[in-house]
């Protein structure tokens, strides 16, 4: 394996990264803003307004996004054993 093959490799597991965390932090990024503009409307500054809905919508996008995270990541981790296996 020479060093192009490398870099190849680290990028596409790099946006891989990218391309399984984005929905959920995208969602996450939303739901804070949409709370902090209700906050500053409303003048309520309460702490746990803001992690409690952020928090519930994360896990919600992890329960809808989770099935499509792992068959990315099993597609890519095969892809990779069967690069390991032609070095042999």
């Amino acid at each position: 394996m020479n060093d192009q093959e490398v870099l190849e490799t680290v990028q596409q597991a790099l946006l891989l990264c990218i391309q399984i965390s984005a929905p959920v932090l995208l969602i996450g990024l939303f739901v804070g803003v949409a709370i902090a503009l209700v906050q500053a409307l409303t003048q309520i500054q309460e702490i746990t307004l803001v992690f409690v809905p952020k928090i519930m919508a994360i896990f919600l996008a992890l329960f809808v996004f989770l099935p499509g995270m792992m068959k990315t990541l099993t597609v890519f981790m095969e892809s990779l054993a069967d690069k390991m296996v032609g070095l042999g």
